[in-house]
């Protein structure tokens, strides 16, 4: 409460007097070349970086002048996978039952100050009941402390697939979900349900190309849609210029995905080499989601917190993410930042980079695909993801020089949003 009611007063401050800015950076991250630059103050105007400018330099009395001359400053951190309105925990599958969608609502508050504090700014949010919108429009209006969110709203599914909001309830409680609900089983369906979401205000569409391992099904692997639904749902996406996504751990559904035209595959955990040459082939991001792999692995050991059914698929796939992962890279599949947070912790998203570096890539390459690339893929290149005049003034700081110790990524020490002052 504290935090919420120091950034309200900070913004409606900011907001009337549009003081300057001027913050005294030790070193910051040029993201565009990967090189880190020593001693630089980033000059604020309002929500946008109006200048910077080399050495440490005060501004005038009725600006305000921050040291970070001992820590590192980037932009703030994109995660492209995120499930903002819950978490992970024993009692998750039963609260589908207890919990009213303003339950719902007021929880996924706290999971996106928790976001922001973690220095991530901006966030892509792929399935929910549909609160994830109207808390993105609260966090664009002000009411609420979080990050912008890009949201798919509800995933679109087949029947009985992962993603089917009825799987493991009892039978008079399954109903028959369709398009509306987010779940299809034909071209025309999925054009319908494209549609539905862009009628309900999604920004981005998520499907769910196989199984999954956190759903109350049997198979967490098999393709679930068909090439021709994948790609009815894609060219409608395309006319409303609305970016794709598909979830997959399965080889043959992945691939269905990448030929069908889908931009992000999420996870893809059993890929094999000739789906990341069809990867690289249609310039198709992996989300690898490393996080969510480990989280889902160490909750199948612990006795009771997952379904046997999810345990079971959590222990086969959760391992492998990681180890799938370095190879993609390593062969030249394009790379998006992205931890699937709500598997695992929000606020713990900054542990993807140091998973993303073990299975070798470059931290620089790492951070890169939190700012940069992720930018690039929410149509945001010119706003979002670099230290740079005209820039949304979306900056972060962390105590060491990442690239000697990625683990400072982890603990962001000062976040700004939108020139917002929000941790210091």
């Amino acid at each position: 409460m504290k935090k919420l009611l120091f950034a309200i007063a900070l913004f409606s401050v900011t907001s009337i007097s549009a003081q300057d800015i001027y913050l005294q950076c030790g070193s910051i991250v040029d993201t565009e070349s990967g090189k880190i630059l020593k001693e630089k103050t980033i000059v604020v105007s309002g929500n946008k970086i109006k200048s910077i400018q080399n050495g440490f330099v005060s501004g005038s009395a009725d600006s305000e002048t921050i040291d970070l001359k001992t820590k590192t400053v980037l932009p703030g951190f994109i995660d492209m996978h995120v499930h903002i309105e819950g978490e992970s925990s024993p009692t998750r599958y039963i609260e589908r039952f207890t919990k009213n969608p303003a339950d719902v609502a007021f929880q996924s508050t706290v999971y996106a100050e928790r976001t922001l504090m973690a220095g991530f700014t901006t966030v892509r949010d792929l399935g929910g009941s549909g609160v994830n919108i109207a808390l993105r429009n609260a966090i664009n209006k002000g009411v609420v402390i979080g990050p912008r969110i890009f949201t798919a709203g509800k995933t679109i599914a087949s029947t009985g697939g992962h993603g089917d909001p009825t799987n493991g309830m009892r039978m008079d409680l399954r109903g028959n979900p369709g398009p509306k609900e987010g779940v299809v089983n034909s071209p025309e369906d999925g054009i319908k349900a494209v549609r539905q979401r862009y009628k309900d205000g999604s920004d981005v569409i998520k499907i769910t190309a196989t199984g999954g391992v956190m759903s109350v099904a049997k198979n967490g692997q098999n393709p679930q849609f068909t090439t021709e639904e994948i790609t009815a749902i894609v060219s409608t996406a395309k006319d409303y210029g609305m970016l794709t996504a598909a979830h997959a751990h399965g080889d043959e559904g992945m691939r269905r995905a990448v030929v069908a035209g889908i931009k992000t595959i999420e996870h893809g955990t059993l890929m094999e080499e000739e789906t990341m040459d069809l990867m690289i082939k249609h310039n198709t991001y992996l989300v690898p989601t490393i996080s969510a792999g480990k989280a889902a692995a160490k909750m199948a050991d612990i006795p009771g917190f997952l379904p046997p059914v999810v345990a079971k698929k959590a222990r086969e796939i959760g391992p492998v993410s990681q180890v799938t992962f370095g190879k993609a890279y390593k062969k030249g599949v394009a790379i998006a930042f992205g931890t699937d947070a709500g598997v695992s912790p929000h606020g713990d998203n900054g542990k993807e980079f140091g998973f993303m570096h073990e299975a070798g890539m470059p931290i620089m390459k790492t951070i890169q695909a939190a700012t940069i690339i992720n930018a690039d893929l929410l149509g945001m290149s010119n706003e979002l993801g670099k230290l740079k005049e005209g820039f949304i003034a979306d900056i972060v700081a962390v105590d060491e020089d990442p690239t000697k110790n990625v683990h400072t990524l982890e603990n962001a020490v000062f976040v700004m949003k939108e020139g917002v002052i929000y941790k210091q």
